[in-house]
């Protein structure tokens, strides 16, 4: 998946330092309903998703994070960001395909965190027969179109 690169001021209001990123993240890496991203501020190590404020799209740089890393309100960095955990564009052909068939679906898994995402997939990727396989990833699918139902987010 596509990584980006900016520079940005760290900014604060109302105590919260963020970095206000300078494109619309659903235009660069496809419209979902959550963001996790990895990568590097001012060359350290970065883990978070972006929030939606009236700022617009803003990665949060919480107190700790900063103190340890030497980054302060009002320093330049050079951020660069890349989605974080499988992506459904670099999967196996029958993964892609079955996320292709199914855009409700692929929408409730994009918006997963990496943690249930990989775990499907480890699932789905620790079957040893390709019917069994096949089976999983129809499985997966149905779970996640119920999940969808649960959270009243059927269309």
């Amino acid at each position: 998946m596509q990584e980006h690169s900016f520079r940005a001021t760290v900014t604060a209001v109302k105590g919260r330092a963020f970095i206000v990123l300078p494109f619309d993240p659903d235009d660069v890496w496809g419209k979902r309903t959550r963001h996790d991203l990895t990568g590097s501020v001012a060359g350290h190590d970065y883990r978070g998703k972006v929030e939606r404020t009236d700022h617009g799209a803003v990665l949060a740089l919480g107190p700790t994070w900063r103190k340890d890393n030497g980054v302060a309100v009002g320093d330049e960095v050079e951020v660069v960001l890349r989605p974080e955990g499988p992506q459904v564009t670099a999967m196996a052909a029958d993964l892609a395909t079955a996320f292709e068939a199914d855009p409700e679906a692929r929408e409730i898994f994009e918006g997963m965190s990496t943690f249930c995402r990989k775990n499907y997939l480890r699932w789905i990727e620790d079957a040893k027969r390709p019917e069994t396989r096949a089976r999983r990833i129809s499985e997966m699918m149905q779970m996640l179109r119920n999940d969808s139902q649960k959270r009243g987010t059927e269309a």
